[in-house]
């Protein structure tokens, strides 16, 4: 149980991880900093950034749930 625990919150934050960074640079920060600045042709509909934006807090909450969850079983000695 731990292991898979384990594995799905390593997937999980792997997948966090992409989707903070396919986010579109809103300017003036680190993203100008790494090319963040240039438009793209992918990320100008709102639709897709408000989709992106429900995938990636759904994706935080369920990484979230995972980590407690782990956190417990550990914590009472399911090791």
């Amino acid at each position: 149980m731990i292991l898979g625990l384990s594995i799905f919150v390593m997937f999980c934050s792997v997948l966090l991880i992409l989707l903070v960074l396919l986010h579109k640079g809103k300017g003036g920060g680190l993203s100008d900093l790494f090319g963040g600045g240039v438009t793209s042709s992918l990320g100008g509909s709102s639709v897709v950034e408000r989709n992106l934006d429900r995938l990636t807090v759904a994706t935080a909450i369920v990484w979230i749930v995972c980590v407690v969850g782990l956190g417990l079983l550990l914590n009472r000695g399911g090791v």
